[in-house]
């Protein structure tokens, strides 16, 4: 009989593989759940109501001030977040692969262009203007999928669907965009890429162990950006509260701590000894 194969530590090699295994197709269903969703629900066009938003108050001369001027952080922790990737000590010290650092640079240039997308949009809002809004937030999205993919599934893996997954979410948004020119837009594609990447990152950081240190930080993320959702919501019931802030004002700054968080996560990796291991060794 041939002996069972276990790790030094005494686990069943076997086990471990077929609960790997067991993980990868729950997500693969996840993933194809979206799909299917999203494929069978009707053409979905933008609601015209969408862009009456409840605080449009002029501030320093700024129409719908706060909307506007609420998109600085993101423009702050982007670019720091893209100024740390050209360190030395975080490029070269917080990532398993080395190449892992450009789906960080996607989500942290998404965010600082997110910036001056959104600012030009609440500016003035309308459809035309929204593109460039969602266009750098679905880039994002997407650099934070492969970099979870990378860390908690698969660097390789990872790195042959970075490219066609930041085209696909780009794609997501300008057939959306070709469509309303046409008077038939559908936002089924980029409710799915949207909602879908969030609802995958959230599968990966369930059933997926971290081999890195730093998963306060990523759950910090995730939580923040639930909570801007929800503010995204409930725009006009929060302004209304006391006419001082609105839901989707809260909902720029809860997003962008997200993006924070994920910067202190890099940080905090880059300053830690215990966790490295030979880069792009894993498969």
């Amino acid at each position: 009989m041939v002996p069972r194969a276990t790790r030094s530590d005494g686990c069943d090699t076997g086990a471990l593989n077929r609960s790997e295994a067991a993980r990868r197709v729950v997500l693969a269903l996840i993933g194809v759940a979206i799909v299917v969703v999203a494929l069978s629900l009707p053409p979905i066009a933008q609601d015209p109501s969408y862009h009456r938003f409840a605080d449009q108050r002029t501030i320093f001369g700024v129409p719908n001030g706060l909307n506007v001027l609420s998109n600085i952080p993101f423009a702050i922790f982007g670019l720091a977040g893209v100024l740390a990737l050209a360190r030395g000590s975080i490029a070269e010290r917080a990532f398993v692969a080395r190449w892992e650092r450009w789906a960080y640079l996607v989500l942290f240039a998404g965010s600082a262009l997110t910036a001056v997308g959104s600012s030009y949009y609440h500016l003035a809002p309308d459809n035309a203007r929204l593109f460039w809004d969602r266009l750098p937030m679905t880039l994002g999205f997407m650099g934070l999928l492969t970099a979870i993919l990378a860390e908690r599934m698969s660097p390789r893996f990872a790195r042959v669907v970075f490219l066609p997954i930041v085209v696909l979410g780009a794609a997501s948004v300008v057939y959306w965009d070709l469509g309303e020119a046409r008077g038939v837009g559908d936002l089924r594609p980029y409710a799915a890429v949207q909602f879908g990447s969030l609802l995958l990152v959230l599968a990966l950081l369930v059933f997926f162990p971290s081999r890195l240190p730093g998963d306060a930080f990523l759950w910090s993320a995730a939580i923040s950006y639930g909570l801007a959702k929800l503010f995204e919501v409930a725009d006009r019931p929060v302004y209304e509260l006391g006419g001082i802030v609105s839901g989707h004002t809260l909902k720029h700054l809860f997003a962008a701590l997200s993006v924070l968080f994920v910067l202190l996560l890099l940080y905090s990796r880059s300053r830690s000894q215990g966790w490295r291991r030979g880069r792009d060794s894993n498969p």
